[in-house]
């Protein structure tokens, strides 16, 4: 049998990918709790509930060109979900290219994510 918490963070992953927030909303318990913990470039977040949780990733869909996003390592243990990953993107506004590479801690009960902590570097890309 597949490891349900695993399946719910690649649906939730599989979704942001396709921006596609109705699916991913689906993923995300009425009252998540989504922490980005932020860093010097980002500041730290936190977003309580399904909606705040859609506006976080909206908000990223909308004002950065992704140019790569990529999981790289999935760590489950019980109902918890640690993702080893990295990204590039592009904000709209100013055209500056960012490189994270980043921890979420992803905690999943009833086939639903209640809350997702993320740990992030984060440094101007080199062009």
């Amino acid at each position: 049998m597949q490891n349900q918490p695993l399946a719910i963070v690649q649906e939730m992953f599989s979704a942001f990918n396709a921006g596609d927030l109705e699916r991913f909303k689906k993923t995300v318990s009425e009252d998540t709790v989504w922490t980005y913990h932020g860093t010097h470039r980002i500041p730290k977040a936190t977003f309580h509930g399904r909606e705040a949780a859609a506006r976080f990733i909206n908000n990223i869909l909308t004002t950065t060109q992704i140019i790569k996003f990529e999981p790289q390592q999935f760590v489950t243990e019980g109902n918890t979900v640690v993702v080893i990953g990295e990204e590039h993107q592009k904000i709209k506004r100013t055209g500056e290219e960012l490189k994270q590479r980043w921890v979420q801690i992803y905690t999943v009960e009833d086939n639903v994510i209640t809350r997702m902590e993320e740990f992030a570097v984060t440094e101007k890309a080199e062009k």
